[in-house]
């Protein structure tokens, strides 16, 4: 599906940037921009744009330019969550509320919506903001866990024109999250580094060992069991990025899954991971966070 805004979707775009017209006496929802401000916004978006008569319809214009042209997706997703940017309403969290609403109402009938994740508002498709993928990708931006942020990003970007590649990149999440712990923790990565091999290390210093001594009696079994549960999704996660994924490349007319199990694959590792740094957190509450370029 080609990447399209309607115009309805563009006029109220154009409203919550400039903040409507200069004599209008309500408040805007968005913010009141000057022609100047608004090219300062545009060139932050990376975006070439100069006044030619009146702000709001040189605006408008500027952006049924970008809509219609080769790389709108890219272009316009900078766009619109620059205008929600929740820096901008640091002082009014009711105006960014109302900002947010006020695009999405449009944005959902062209088969997006924004959602908060983390300190950013991202655009995504209608129905792609799963609660534990939110969480997980705030997670991973404010902890700098920056690999496992692209992984996610990608497979999310993926689902539906590229399940396979959405399956391969959920698979290298648990992958990221599983290498960032162990180089935080001072762990050597494990000769096997694929996400069976790299969950393997993780475990004992996480102590997700089903084997351990240390828990109640009572409800050692249910521990072992989900344990074990923990181990099939990583199985079957990597299982699918090694029959149905595109790590290993793919023939000509490829296609062996639709965006249904990209989406599984999504869900489950998001989920894996998830649970992963939280009990990393929660073992080693004292240990400070860093970020490792190029490490991880």
């Amino acid at each position: 599906m080609r990447f399209s805004l309607s115009p309805k979707t563009i006029d109220i775009l154009a409203y919550i940037i400039s903040g409507g017209v200069g004599n209008n006496q309500t408040k805007p929802i968005g913010i009141y921009r000057s022609g100047h401000d608004i090219e300062k916004f545009m060139r932050a978006c990376k975006v070439e744009f100069s006044l030619n008569g009146s702000r709001v319809p040189s605006l408008v214009s500027r952006l049924i330019d970008i809509n219609n042209g080769s790389e709108p997706e890219e272009v316009l997703t900078r766009i619109i969550e620059a205008a929600a940017d929740p820096r901008d309403f640091a002082e009014d969290r009711q105006r960014h509320a109302a900002v947010l609403d006020h695009l999405n109402q449009a944005l959902r009938y062209d088969g997006y919506e924004l959602k908060q994740q983390g300190y950013r508002v991202r655009l995504v498709v209608v129905g792609h903001g799963v609660p534990v993928v939110e969480q997980l990708s705030g997670m991973a931006e404010t902890i700098n866990f920056d690999t496992v942020k692209r992984d996610l990003d990608r497979a999310l970007a993926s689902i539906e024109t590229d399940p396979e590649d959405a399956i391969t990149a959920a698979c290298s999440t648990i992958e990221s999250v599983c290498r960032s712990i162990l180089i935080e923790l001072g762990e050597p990565l494990p000769a096997r580094k694929d996400v069976r091999g790299l969950f393997d290390a993780v475990k004992a210093p996480l102590g997700l060992s089903p084997d351990r001594t240390d828990i109640d009696p009572q409800i050692a079994g249910d521990v072992r069991t989900t344990l074990g549960g923990l181990a099939t999704v990583i199985q079957g996660v990597g299982s699918l990025r090694t029959h149905a994924g595109d790590a290993h490349g793919r023939e000509r007319g490829y296609a062996r899954v639709d965006a249904r199990i990209g989406r599984l694959s999504i869900y489950a590792a998001s989920a894996v991971a998830l649970f992963l740094i939280e009990t990393w957190q929660h073992k080693f509450q004292a240990r400070p966070l860093h970020r490792h370029d190029g490490l991880v």
